[in-house]
């Protein structure tokens, strides 16, 4: 007759089984040594970048004129200072280049009257490569110069003159009178002259620009363009 003990044992085993099962499965769910992954996933980096709205401060390098340039001439301009995101962190550093285009420019036809010039930035050059920006150009620290004499005015200065002269003839009756109203007529010509003379709208190297981006910009190596190896690109 087998003895209680020995009855005993096949239960005991599979207790004992149980046991280490459970101790396994525990260690699995921990991260032990089933394989499972150690700890929290790693946090992927943040590209630096700013938001929609931010100011940036240039100053030109390229010299505009009404006189000379025209639509689509290429624009540089460089910061000033470093453009930082809210945490105070340098996203765009100072010296960065700015590369744009002119999309309108016009004189104006008159002194008392403003020319027009707008330009658009559409990339920045950090370091060696470049990135596109979207922004809307706010101020420009333009001039207004006169062309001077040209030869319409000296036309409309030469009308002046044969009106005046005529004008004296019937007044004066007279040689002397037309010399006279010739110089009269010749001073009203200038003067008509002046008050019409075209006037160059100026943007000087080394004036400010006011850019505000109108979408965010983000400073990652998926939004870069090509490095390139252009001399006295921006830092």
């Amino acid at each position: 007759m087998q003895s209680p003990a020995l009855r005993l044992l096949p239960l005991l085993g599979v207790l004992v089984a149980a046991a280490c099962g459970g101790a396994g499965a525990g260690k699995d769910a921990a991260g032990g040594s089933s394989g499972g992954s150690a700890g929290p996933a790693r946090t992927a980096a943040r590209a630096p970048s700013l938001a929609s709205g931010t100011s940036v401060a240039l100053v030109t390098r390229t010299a505009l004129s009404s006189w000379h340039n025209h639509v689509g001439d290429t624009v540089r301009a460089t910061t000033g200072a470093a453009v930082v995101d809210a945490r105070g962190e340098t996203v765009i550093p100072s010296g960065a280049t700015f590369i744009g285009n002119v999309t309108a420019i016009a004189p104006a036809p008159h002194p008392n009257e403003q020319g027009t010039l707008h330009v658009t930035f559409s990339a920045v050059r950090i370091n060696d490569r470049t990135y596109p920006v979207h922004g809307e150009v706010t101020s420009l620290a333009t001039e207004m110069k006169g062309r001077g004499v040209t030869a319409g005015t000296v036309a409309k200065v030469g009308a002046g003159a044969v009106i005046g002269g005529v004008a004296g003839r019937v007044i004066g009756g007279n040689a002397t009178g037309t010399v006279v109203g010739a110089v009269a007529g010749g001073a009203g010509g200038a003067v008509v002259a002046n008050a019409t003379r075209t006037m160059d709208i100026i943007l000087p190297e080394g004036a400010a620009i006011h850019l505000k981006l109108t979408e965010p910009f983000v400073r990652s190596v998926a939004s870069a363009g090509t490095p390139s190896r252009a001399a006295g690109a921006g830092r």
